[in-house]
């Protein structure tokens, strides 16, 4: 299925690209305000970070796409509550912030309001590379290894550097655990993109 799926994402790839009017390759990086969405965690939001790559194919002066591929990380607090929540598999002591890494691909309708600005809306699918192992014990995996999102954003577009604001906002449950509690991502994500070709 998962070879399927990506011959079918090659394909879809190929054919936009040889429809495009503009392509262009571009690296970036920025910061990751993040938080998990559930009465386990605290609700603030807890720096990480993010870096990789973007694709922009524009297909008219209005409107085109935009997939990335990012190394991303949500970081954040765990709630008191966890441990009442859990107290029959968690161990006596736990770290009470929690690092997750996605590798994530979000593929975004690019909205060009003129030159300057551009808007992005679209889905992202993350896999998770690796996690905490301390929230529970002998090693059980408190999270899904998969996320989907929705993004909405906005870029200014300064010749070749850009500079880029969008919020995500998980749409899937990462809890692997049971479901006592529903953990979703979110992030607010900061940062600058250059466009190399």
């Amino acid at each position: 299925m998962k070879k399927i799926i990506l011959s079918a994402i090659i394909i879809t790839a190929f054919i936009i690209t040889t429809n495009a009017q503009s392509f262009h390759i571009g690296a970036k990086a920025g910061a990751n305000l993040g938080k998990i969405q559930g009465q386990s965690f605290k609700s603030g939001f807890d720096l990480g970070y993010q870096l990789g790559g973007f694709i922009e194919l524009d297909f008219n002066n209005n409107w085109g796409i935009q997939p990335e591929l990012l190394f991303s990380q949500t970081t954040t607090t765990v709630d008191s509550g966890f441990a009442s929540i859990y107290q029959d598999v968690v161990p006596s002591v736990i770290d009470d912030k929690v690092h997750l890494n996605y590798l994530s691909i979000p593929v975004l309708l690019r909205l060009n309001a003129g030159k300057l600005l551009t808007f992005h809306i679209g889905p992202q699918f993350s896999v998770l590379t690796s996690s905490d192992k301390t929230l529970f014990q002998e090693g059980k995996q408190a999270f899904k290894n998969g996320d989907f999102a929705a993004i909405a954003g906005a870029q200014v577009n300064l010749g070749s550097l850009k500079v880029y604001g969008r919020y995500n906002i998980g749409l899937s449950n990462i809890n692997n655990v049971d479901n006592k509690d529903k953990w979703k991502n979110q992030q607010i994500q900061l940062g600058l993109g250059y466009r190399i070709l």
